[in-house]
C-alpha cells in the first residue's frame, strides 16, 4: 500500500512541477508511515514539510497543492491535511480486505520486494577460528547472519554468504601443537600439559586418530621436547612464551611436512565438524574462504605493497606499520613484525581488498562484540587502498549467555569447558535456538532461557506463533472431516462481510508484513520479523477465540477461511525467513 501511495504522491508532484506551480524537485525518498491513531487515517506523509524550505512556501500551502493534484485511486477513501502540513490518507475498506487476495495469489512470494535489485552484497558471518566446536555464542552470530542474509535476499539483493576460515596464524599453531602433545601422551610420554594449550576432549579425539593412523612414528621423548623451552606459568614462567617455545620445538622435531600433516588433520577435523553443525542448524554458505590462501597466492604481499606505494606504510624498529591514525584509528597498526611474520591484521587487510576486487557493492561483516576495536582499523585500510569505507558495514553481535536450571554456564574454548551449539540444539531444538537468538537486537546482550525455550506455553513466543499456524491447519482439516466444501472465489466475494474488530485487526496486520520485511532487511534487524509474527499470532488467537469459522453461512465461512488461510501463509513466510519450521500439528 505504501508503494501505491508513493506513486500517487510522486504523480502529483510531477504534475505540479510540469505545470510550473511547484518548481522544486521532489525529495529523493518519501516517508510514508502508518498512523498511530486511526482518527488520523491509515497513513501519513510529511513531504510538504520537506519541500517547504526549497519551495519557500508554507508546508500547509504545499500540502493543499499536492492533495489537489493527487490522481484518483479506488483504494483511497479520503485525504486530509493535518497539523502543520501532514497529508493523511484514509484507505477504503475494500483496499484493506484486498490484501487477502494478494497474499493468496502470491503465496510464498508475499512479502518479497525488489528494493535491492541489482546490488551485490557479501555477508561474512560466524568465521570462528577452527580451534574447537562452535559454542552457543557462535550460534547467535550464525542465526543472526543467516537471517540477515535471507532478509536481504527477500528484499531483492543478490547475496553471497561467506565463512572466513582462519586456517593460519598462532592460534592454529597452538591447536596443532596441542594435538601433538596429546598424541605424545597416548604414545606413553608423561609431562605437564601447557597451561595455554587447548584442553577439550575433542583434542584427545584428534590425537587418537593421529596415533591410530601413525603409531609411535611421531614420538619424541619428553626430555627432547622441552629443550630450550621457557618455563610454564604454574612453575613461575610465562605461559605465552612457553607455548610459543613448544610450537617452535614441534615444528623443529616434526619437520615441515609432518607438522603440516598434524596441522591439517586438526584443521580438517574441526572444520568438518563446524560445517556439519552449521548445516544441521540451517546455515549454509556459497564459499568457505581460506585465510591461508591469501598468503599462498601473494594477496597479503600485494595488499602491503599497495599501502606502501600509497605512502601509508612506515618502518620502525624492524617492523612495518600501517599509518591508520591518518584515517581516524586510535593508533597505528603493525602489519609485519620485526621477525618478518605478517600479522593477522595484514591478512584482514588483504581479505577486504580481495572482497572489493570481487565486485561487491556492499560488504557486511558480522563479528562478535569483542571485535569492536577492529572496525576503525579495517575501514582505515579500505580507505588507504583507495576504496570506499562506507561500503563496509560491521554488525556486532553481543554475547549469548545460557542459563540452565538457573545457573549460568561458563564458556571457554581453550579450557574445553563450554556449551556447544550442538548441545543447545539437542536440548531445545534448532527451531527454538534460531528464534531465540534473533528475538533481540544483535547489539543487546541475550540471556538464553532454556526453560522458556522448551516450554509449550503462550509465554514462549516461538511456540505461540507456531501454534497459530497449526491452528489454521487444524481448522482446514476439520473442514474436510465434516465433509464441507470450500470455494475460494465465493470467499473472496464475501470478504466485504468481514467487519468484526478482530477481522479488521488481521487485515491491518497482514498488510504490514512486506513493510516489516523490507525494514528488517535494510536495517539488518531480524527481531522486527520475530516481534511482528508474535503480534500477528496474537491477533489470530484472539480471532480464533472470539468467532467460529466453520459456520453454516457458506459465504461467511469461505470468507473467514480465506482470511485465516492468508494469515497462515504470512506466518509460514515469516517463520521461513527466521529459519524456523511452520508445523501443521502441535
Amino acid at each position: 500500500m505504501k508503494r501505491h501511495l508513493e506513486s500517487l504522491l510522486l504523480g502529483a508532484l510531477e504534475s505540479l512541477r510540469a505545470g510550473g506551480t511547484l518548481e522544486c524537485a521532489p525529495p529523493s525518498s518519501l516517508t510514508i508511515e502508518r498512523t498511530r491513531d486511526k482518527k488520523h487515517g491509515d497513513f501519513a506523509c510529511n513531504v510538504a514539510m520537506l519541500l517547504a524550505k526549497p519551495a519557500r512556501r508554507k508546508p500547509r500551502d504545499i500540502a493543499e497543492l499536492i492533495v489537489g493534484s493527487l490522481p484518483a485511486s479506488e483504494r483511497v477513501a479520503k485525504v486530509e491535511i493535518a497539523g502543520p502540513g501532514f497529508i493523511n490518507f484514509h484507505m477504503t475498506a475494500e483496499a484493506a480486505r484486498a490484501i487477502v487476495g494478494d497474499i493468496l495469489a502470491a503465496g510464498e512470494a508475499y512479502g518479497r520486494s525488489t528494493v535491492g535489485k541489482g546490488q551485490k552484497v557479501m555477508v561474512e558471518f560466524v568465521s570462528a577460528n577452527p580451534t574447537g566446536p562452535l559454542h552457543v555464542g557462535h550460534g547467535r552470530g550464525a542465526a543472526y547472519g543467516a537471517v540477515v542474509s535471507d532478509l536481504l535476499e527477500a528484499a531483492g539483493f543478490e547475496v553471497h554468504r561467506e565463512y572466513y576460515v582462519n586456517d593460519a596464524g598462532r592460534q592454529m599453531d597452538i591447536l596443532a601443537t596441542s594435538v601433538w602433545l596429546r598424541y605424545l601422551e597416548l604414545a606413553g610420554e608423561a609431562f605437564a600439559f601447557p597451561a595455554n594449550g587447548y584442553k577439550g576432549d575433542y583434542i584427545w579425539d584428534i590425537a587418537a586418530t593421529l596415533h591410530r593412523e601413525n603409531g609411535d612414528e611421531y614420538r619424541h621423548p619428553e626430555a627432547v621436547l622441552f629443550e630450550g623451552v621457557p618455563d610454564d606459568e604454574p612453575v613461575g614462567g610465562d605461559k605465552e612464551a612457553h607455548i610459543d617455545g613448544l610450537i617452535a620445538r614441534a615444528k623443529e622435531l616434526l619437520g615441515p611436512v609432518t607438522y603440516r600433516k598434524v596441522f591439517d588433520l586438526a584443521l580438517d577435523d574441526i572444520l568438518g565438524d563446524i560445517r556439519q553443525d552449521l548445516g544441521e542448524f540451517g546455515v549454509t554458505y556459497q564459499e568457505w574462504f581460506s585465510e591461508r590462501s591469501l598468503t599462498e597466492d601473494g594477496t597479503v604481499d600485494r595488499a602491503i605493497e599497495k599501502l606502501q606505494a600509497a605512502g601509508h606504510i612506515y618502518e620502525q624498529e624492524g617492523a612495518l606499520w600501517f599509518r591508520s591514525t591518518a584515517f581516524g584509528d586510535e593508533k597505528d597498526r603493525v602489519v609485519v613484525r620485526d621477525n618478518g611474520a605478517k600479522t593477522y591484521f595484514a591478512s584482514d587487510i588483504a581479505y577486504h581488498m580481495h572482497k572489493l576486487e570481487r565486485g561487491f557493492d556492499r560488504l557486511i561483516d558480522i563479528w562478535g562484540a569483542d571485535h569492536h576495536g577492529y572496525v576503525p582499523r579495517v575501514k582505515a585500510a579500505i580507505e588507504a587502498m583507495g576504496g570506499d569505507p562506507a561500503k563496509l558495514d560491521v554488525l556486532l553481535v553481543q554475547f549469548a549467555i545460557l542459563y540452565r536450571g538457573g545457573e549460568k554456564a561458563q564458556m571457554s574454548t581453550r579450557s574445553g569447558e563450554f556449551v556447544t551449539l550442538r548441545e543447545l540444539r539437542d536440548e531445545v531444538g534448532s527451531d527454538a535456538a534460531r528464534f531465540f537468538y534473533v528475538m533481540r537486537k544483535c547489539e543487546q546482550h541475550l540471556d538464553f532461557d532454556l526453560d522458556l525455550a522448551k516450554s509449550q506455553s503462550n509465554d514462549n513466543p516461538m511456540y505461540y506463533i507456531q501454534y497459530a499456524h497449526a491452528r489454521v491447519c487444524s481448522v482446514m482439516r476439520q473442514l474436510g472431516e465434516k465433509g464441507l466444501d470450500r470455494d475460494h472465489a465465493r470467499g473472496a466475494a464475501g470478504l466485504g462481510r468481514l467487519d468484526e474488530s478482530h477481522e479488521e485487526a488481521l487485515f491491518t496486520s497482514l498488510a504490514k508484513y512486506p513493510e516489516v520485511v523490507e525494514a528488517a532487511a535494510l536495517n539488518h534487524e531480524p527481531h522486527q520479523v520475530a516481534h511482528y509474527l508474535r503480534e500477528l499470532a496474537n491477533d489470530f488467537h484472539a480471532y480464533y477465540n472470539a468467532h467460529p469459522f466453520l459456520v453454516d453461512d457458506v459465504e461467511l465461512r469461505d470468507a473467514r477461511l480465506n482470511l485465516i488461510e492468508a494469515t497462515r501463509q504470512v506466518l509460514a513466510n515469516g517463520l521461513r525467513l527466521l529459519g524456523v519450521s511452520a508445523p501443521e500439528t502441535m
